[in-house]
């Protein structure tokens, strides 16, 4: 496709930056628009692998504590979240409870976001819930004077990863330095390695989970090379 063809489907605003980035060299600029796509396409799916393993231990360790129906029964009478403090949190339960037609927990569990198994570590989630779910990161660091390993600790590292899945749904480049238009892959591999990192504090082999689905490195390679 043409340069102008191109630019004339994604935008002249959106195709900017890549020009800037590439002095101006069309041929650059659609080939760091694809492989930023690529980039893009990658990340997410190490995110989404991250995403169900985090809910996958969460509603393990859950399950031992309040039984395998332990979402329904939270926002029960009696629940763990029906107090003032997790409303939120209740709330958004009871929806994707009525939304399903037929309930199953499993159901259930998969209907609920990256940013609900979030807040579960929440200071007012985290304790509602028996401050038990640093359990599923058997591996992470011990804190010292410096650095609390604790929940608030987890809350913002997810929450750094929530942001970046957002951005990447929102069809936001992740191939830029920060805030400019230098080309760089740096960025986006903080973020890579903030998932790697985890999922080692949860006690999984990450490469052969990821096994033949990830390719975030030789792409940024790519990229930086561009």
């Amino acid at each position: 496709m043409k340069y102008l063809d191109f630019e004339e489907v994604m935008s002249p605003e959106r195709m900017s930056r890549y020009l800037v980035a590439t002095n101006d060299n069309t041929k650059k600029a659609m080939t760091l628009y694809r492989k930023n796509l690529q980039l893009s396409q990658e990340m997410f799916t190490v995110i989404s692998c991250f995403e169900v393993a985090l809910r996958n231990k969460i509603n393990e360790q859950y399950s031992s504590q309040f039984g395998t129906d332990w979402l329904r029964e939270s926002i029960s009478q009696t629940g763990f979240f029906n107090k003032t403090t997790c409303i939120r949190t209740k709330k958004i339960i009871e929806r994707a409870y009525k939304n399903l037609v037929n309930y199953s927990h499993p159901k259930l569990l998969a209907s609920l976001d990256f940013g609900f198994w979030r807040y579960l570590y929440a200071q007012p989630q985290f304790y509602a819930g028996g401050q038990t779910l640093l359990k599923i990161f058997p591996s992470k660091p011990t804190s010292t004077s410096q650095i609390q390993y604790n929940h608030t600790y987890v809350f913002t590292q997810l929450e750094i990863i929530n942001e970046f899945r957002n951005r990447i749904a929102h069809h936001e480049p992740v191939c830029f330095r920060r805030g400019t238009s230098i080309t760089d892959s740096a960025f986006c591999l903080q973020h890579y390695n903030l998932i790697l990192q985890l999922f080692q504090w949860m006690n999984i082999n990450e490469s052969a989970l990821l096994y033949g689905l990830d390719h975030v490195q030789s792409i940024c390679n790519e990229i930086d090379g561009i």
